[in-house]
């Protein structure tokens, strides 16, 4: 299986519009970072994990030719506002499935109807095969992947573990049950926006402290601000088994 970093930063991606905080201006590639998703490969399927505005570059940098489906955490814009750019992948393909909580394909569907309906729809138009996720085992391909559930402030979202691989993004509370999903993977990502604590996401001590609770081989840190700093930096204060992952970082269990 091989997982490639499409975007590891959060909703304003770093450098922020205007903004002249140093990380912004670092000239370091790995302080650059397009907004949170992944693409997961493995024998002959190729699955994208969220579909945020930078969905085009992404898979132009990827050199990404096929899907075989998007699978959505949840349905801010951040992980939704690339649907669009789906439209290469629709006319060389067809229908694109979709993997979504029901809420989120709901919200999807009034905030893309052109996609969604089946009524005199516009020449190039793509179109979508909706595919509900419940906190229930689940099929990509020939894969079993297990749904982890938590909370982003008061919004459900949804995490997966892929084999030995367990991804999760926006999380800021995690139950018990839910983390036992996780035990004996080999690798976790998970998010870590800054130092100072935040309403709906992990900041870093909340990470680590919930990768110690988890205890994978490796772990790496996702959906960061520029203000959890420079990234070298940053890494020099890590534990030895947790990285800070960057953008097109890939990753072969």
């Amino acid at each position: 299986m091989k997982i490639t970093f499409l975007g590891t930063g959060t909703s304003q991606g770093i450098p922020v519009i205007g903004s002249d905080h140093p990380v912004c201006l670092s000239i370091n590639p790995k302080d650059k970072r397009l907004r949170v998703s992944i693409l997961v490969e493995w024998n002959d399927f190729t699955y994208v994990v969220d579909c945020g505005p930078d969905f085009r570059q992404q898979m132009l940098k990827a050199n990404c030719n096929k899907i075989d489906g998007i699978v959505f955490t949840h349905e801010h814009a951040d992980h939704t506002a690339g649907l669009d750019d789906i439209r290469p992948f629709y006319f060389r393909q067809g229908d694109i499935p979709f993997y979504a909580h029901k809420r989120v394909l709901e919200q999807l569907e009034k905030r893309f109807e052109y996609i969604f309906t089946t009524k005199d729809k516009y020449p190039g138009v793509p179109s979508v095969i909706q595919n509900e996720i419940k906190n229930e085992p689940f099929k990509l391909g020939d894969l079993e992947v297990i749904p982890i559930n938590g909370y982003h402030h008061k919004l459900q979202v949804f995490g997966f573990r892929f084999e030995d691989f367990a991804y999760l993004t926006d999380m800021k509370t995690v139950a018990d049950e839910e983390i036992e999903k996780l035990k004996g993977v080999k690798v976790l990502v998970v998010n870590a926006l800054r130092e100072k604590e935040h309403l709906s996401h992990f900041n870093i001590a909340e990470a680590l402290a919930f990768i110690e609770k988890v205890q994978p081989e490796k772990a790496y840190l996702t959906h960061i601000s520029h203000y959890l700093g420079f990234h070298d930096e940053t890494q020099q204060k890590l534990p030895k088994n947790v990285f800070l992952a960057y953008d097109n970082l890939q990753l072969e269990l």
